[in-house]
């Protein structure tokens, strides 16, 4: 999966995976994370997910990176906010107000670029990701997130076969196999949500499981 296939997608506005609102489970599971009031929290391949907005609100610091401009311009234009714009690396830095979302290639994202970072949140950076790159995505993730720092990750499961990613299907051997080397890792929630997703049944789903995890930086 190159770049331009992600480029076209937003280009196109071939965005289903865009939710409409804050997801539940972020709002279920979040405080048990324990991250401080004000810390700044991690969103890997962001997009322009409403759900920076509940993180913000919560009084959280917001660094994302993503990789097409047109979301990054869409994010804040929803927000009303005029960024500044820094070159950072092979980066671009967009910020304002609660928000620094850093356009480019994730794989390019070191430390530095992240800042002091306090939690994190991967609701559709892991399961946007073919099964060859998940590997390449978890070294990187281990090197931007500092020990002892909580994250809350969410997947997707189902019949792979019966439907063409993204959103790919991530069971939960997959998980531990991929994360429990660096992380600790325990699953908070897992439920059946292809009632909730009837586009998903459309498209040939007889199953649909969303499992929800609380990750930490061993």
């Amino acid at each position: 999966m190159n770049p331009d296939f992600w480029h076209d997608r937003w280009r196109e506005g071939q965005i289903g995976f865009h939710q409409p609102d804050y997801h539940p489970a972020l709002l279920r599971h979040w405080p048990r994370l324990g991250v401080p009031p004000h810390g700044r929290v991690f969103v890997p391949l962001c997009g322009r997910s409403l759900d920076m907005i509940w993180l913000a609100r919560q009084g959280h610091g917001v660094v994302g990176v993503e990789l097409s401009p047109i979301a990054i311009d869409g994010f804040f234009h929803h927000e009303g906010l005029t960024p500044s714009v820094t070159e950072i690396g092979r980066l671009r830095r967009h910020a304002a107000g609660h928000y620094e979302l850093l356009e480019g290639d994730f794989f390019e994202t070191s430390p530095a670029m992240l800042g002091h970072i306090e939690g994190w949140y991967d609701r559709a950076a892991l399961v946007a990701l073919p099964r060859a790159m998940r590997r390449d995505y978890v070294r990187r993730l281990d090197l931007l997130v500092p020990g002892d720092v909580p994250g809350l990750l969410i997947t997707l499961d189902y019949p792979q076969q019966q439907m063409d990613g993204p959103p790919f299907s991530v069971t939960g051997e997959e998980v531990l196999a991929l994360l429990d080397e660096a992380f600790e890792v325990t699953e908070l929630e897992s439920r059946d949500v292809l009632g909730e997703n009837p586009r998903f049944a459309e498209r040939g789903l007889d199953r649909l499981t969303e499992t929800v995890f609380r990750l930490v930086r061993r």
